[in-house]
């Protein structure tokens, strides 16, 4: 049989209906986004926005209601000067929220180490640095245990952290004798202590070293958190820590590092705290632990852990001195201001809860 006889198979039907099948790409009933689903996809992705936004707003709000004064160099300078204590302790904060845990400690332990700092240094005479470094030590000792009774006893990081707080008061109370060191005494044998009250001008703004202080603890800490492995696995914790451990990450050593490093900058805010104070007082900043949360909150950082990033405590911190400051410019008495905070802290709450139906 010759080669041109032989036939040529017939083509499959699948090839056939291959032929005739509709080459439209596939798309999806009502793909199509509004304008609030384009908003929520950018707020998903730029989480730090929705404080910004905020922040914006309510200086120009404010400078409508309070006058020009608001808009003053030296008030808005002095609004750094006001919230640099509650955001330090916002940025301790933000570490240990951003692993799905909370630390209602952090004011306690600032109070305590302040306390320690200013014994040491007026009433036994050790040298400053030497007091201030043993502060240092003694915040990220206590952080670390927290964070032991979380990795290790596998307690609730609420539970863990309300009982250190009564803890720590309590240290507090027994070593300062609930006596404050006056200012007269810090400035005659550690005035070293105080050296964050101290202010500087620029032009007509007036800025403590303290405010310096708290942008340069935001700094280091976006730098860790965004270019570092340790950073990266602090978000994978928060975001599913059973993932991460299948991950390969060490999530327990991780946890640790956390609450201790938490612990060091509620130090550094208790060497500031002096300054701002002006003097050492076991009752001093009894409401620390609220504001530290409520400048989180509104700064965007999820209280589920693992989304946010820790610049927005820092612009929600100035929120609420911004609110505190024009409302009071304005005349409205405390009670409203609080009353305006709290539905401040509700909103961005029900916000963070819109962005994050995306990732249900």
């Amino acid at each position: 049989m010759s080669e041109s006889t032989v036939s040529k198979p017939a083509r499959q039907d699948y090839e056939q209906a291959l032929d005739q099948s509709d080459r439209n790409v596939a798309a999806f009933e009502g793909h199509e986004k509004n304008i609030f689903d384009r908003l929520q996809h950018f707020l998903h992705g730029n989480p730090t926005m929705v404080p910004v936004i905020v922040l914006i707003a309510s200086v120009i709000a404010f400078g409508f209601v309070a006058g020009s004064n608001f808009f003053s160099a030296f008030n808005l300078s002095l609004i750094m000067q006001q919230v640099s204590i509650i955001g330090i302790l916002a940025a301790a904060q933000s570490l240990v929220i951003l692993t799905a845990g909370i630390d209602l400690s952090v004011g306690a332990i600032m109070v305590l180490m302040s306390v320690i700092m200013g014994s040491l240094s007026v009433k036994l005479g050790i040298p400053t640095p030497l007091a201030i470094a043993i502060g240092f030590a003694g915040g990220a000792l206590a952080g670390f245990l927290n964070g032991l009774f979380v990795t290790r006893f596998k307690l609730p990081p609420f539970i863990v952290t309300l009982g250190t707080w009564n803890i720590f008061f309590a240290l507090t109370l027994w070593l300062s004798g609930a006596q404050s060191i006056r200012s007269q005494d810090i400035d005659a044998a550690a005035p070293l202590l105080k050296i964050f009250g101290e202010s500087f001008r620029v032009g007509s703004a007036q800025f403590t070293y303290g405010s310096v202080l708290m942008v340069l603890i935001f700094a280091v800490l976006w730098y860790m958190l965004n270019r570092t492995a340790w950073g990266r696995h602090v978000y994978a914790i928060g975001d599913d820590k059973e993932a991460a451990e299948l991950s390969g990450i060490r999530t327990n050593r991780t946890l640790l590092s956390v609450y201790a490093l938490a612990g060091l900058v509620c130090g550094l805010a208790a060497w500031a705290s002096i300054g701002r104070v002006g003097s050492v007082s076991p009752q001093s900043f009894q409401e620390a632990n609220l504001q530290s949360i409520t400048a989180v909150v509104i700064g965007g950082i999820s209280l589920f852990g693992g989304r946010g990033s820790i610049i927005g405590p820092l612009v929600g911190a100035l929120i609420v001195g911004i609110f505190n400051s024009g409302l009071r410019l304005a005349g409205v008495d405390v009670l409203w201001q609080l009353f305006a905070i709290g539905w401040l802290t509700i909103i961005a709450v029900a916000i963070d809860q819109w962005i994050r139906k995306l990732s249900s």
